[in-house]
């Protein structure tokens, strides 16, 4: 057909997505070849990550803004992941990946900023120790965001924010494990970390990115599931007069 011809030589192109071959194998009544269709479902993986992750830490703090507490929360694992998603978003921008590679981050790292936040507000009057970890971190990521630091240094920070995120997640998981409850930790986040995780795996082996950047994916699989089976393990059953009730 002269119609489908046309659409597989045009470049019906939207956001780095290629719909040209889908839509000529379909004009025909065919199934989409393999590599035609793996780069497309890639993208729009990663677009769908990048969309989810705008709200990916609103649950965990509302639940804490909810109950005005921050029981059962290792603060050393927020603020190492802090540390880490800005190493991480700095070098998905100087390497010039494309956006639906790692675009979640910024919006992560955002999140990220109002929850330690919250959580200093709500944790025990912060000390001098505090004040200087914050400005320490407010006068550095400026810098390195910018990628104003020398190529090599990069690599070894590059390098360094996959022991950061491991780092990020044993306190909290050590923390669970001596409680033998996850006190105020969101299901709904620990489980969209572990989804995030397990779908940028698909997508940065599609994308051709660095192996760092698919380790790091593969370490978060492994450490939010820990977490969230954790969750599933420690939740207290609900008492049946509070169901009857309901």
């Amino acid at each position: 057909m002269a119609w489908s011809a046309n659409l597989e030589t045009m470049e019906l192109e939207i956001l780095g997505m290629n719909f040209g071959c889908v839509l000529s194998a379909l004009a025909d009544a065919k199934i989409p070849e393999k590599q035609c269709l793996l780069p497309l479902v890639s993208k729009l993986l990663g677009y769908c990550i990048v969309a989810a992750s705008t709200t990916v830490k609103l649950p965990q703090i509302l639940k804490i803004l909810k109950h005005r507490s921050v029981r059962g929360l290792s603060v050393a694992s927020f603020e190492l992941e802090l540390i880490g998603y800005t190493i991480a978003l700095a070098y998905c921008i100087h390497k010039g990946l494309p956006f639906s590679a790692y675009g979640e981050l910024a919006f992560l790292l955002i999140q990220a900023i109002i929850l330690i936040g919250i959580i200093y507000y709500y944790s025990p009057p912060m000390g001098s120790k505090t004040w200087m970890k914050a400005l320490l971190y407010c006068g550095l990521a400026p810098t390195v965001l910018a990628g104003k630091i020398d190529p090599g240094l990069f690599e070894i920070l590059y390098a360094s924010q996959h022991a950061i995120f491991f780092c990020a997640r044993v306190p909290q998981i050590w923390k669970n494990f001596t409680n033998k409850s996850t006190g105020e930790l969101s299901f709904l986040t620990s489980f969209m970390n572990f989804a995030g995780s397990l779908v940028r795996v698909f997508t940065s082996i599609q994308e051709k990115t660095p192996l760092s950047v698919l380790m790091g994916s593969v370490i978060g699989i492994v450490t939010n599931g820990t977490i969230l089976s954790q969750i599933a393990m420690y939740q207290k059953p609900v008492p049946k007069k509070a169901k009857k009730e309901e």
